[in-house]
């Protein structure tokens, strides 16, 4: 299953893209670089439990283990001292990369409650894609019982496409279920 999404790309989606945008060398076609999961824990500070949590549940959902990002700067209006975890995050490629969006895009997006698709307006003008998932219960890897707390986390996809023209088709043509309107 995980070279599904590698072999779907490979067969199906480089020659279609290669005429779509008339290339002329297939190294000109855009392609995955990366996939990186953030997710910010405002209360990680005061709260080691929530951190140990999400920890474990980031690495479940991507089977890579994640990196603390600590605080650059002192903000005393949130309590936050410079050094202290404010959030996890993983950045996935290769092999790992096809199958978490193979799952994401197979499994996780359609069992979001009233799904009309993702939208098609958030990419970055380079042709990268960033959407936000409200919770994490939408992964089958994740049970409901073992969750302390609902929390979101953001997935950005990384392409080697020029403009968000191109980068919609890859991604398009990788399944991801864009809304119509």
């Amino acid at each position: 299953m995980a070279d599904r999404l590698k072999i779907l790309y490979g067969e199906k989606i480089v020659p279609k893209l290669m005429e779509q945008f008339h290339y002329t060398n297939i190294h000109q076609v855009p392609k995955l670089v990366k996939v990186t999961v953030n997710r910010g824990i405002g209360d990680a500070a005061q709260n080691a439990k929530a951190m140990e949590a999400s920890l474990k549940e980031i690495g479940l959902i991507t089977g890579q283990k994640p990196v603390v990002t600590r605080a650059k700067k002192a903000i005393a209006g949130f309590k936050i001292r410079q050094g202290m975890p404010v959030g996890i995050m993983v950045t996935l490629r290769g092999e790992r990369m096809y199958a978490f969006l193979d799952r994401l895009i197979n499994l996780a997006l359609p069992r979001i409650r009233d799904f009309r698709g993702v939208s098609p307006k958030s990419f970055d003008g380079r042709g990268n894609y960033t959407l936000g998932v409200r919770e994490q219960l939408i992964f089958p890897e994740v049970e409901y019982d073992s969750i302390d707390q609902i929390r979101g986390m953001d997935i950005s996809i990384t392409t080697t496409a020029k403009n968000d023209e191109e980068g919609r088709a890859l991604l398009k043509e990788m399944g991801m279920p864009f809304r119509t309107t």
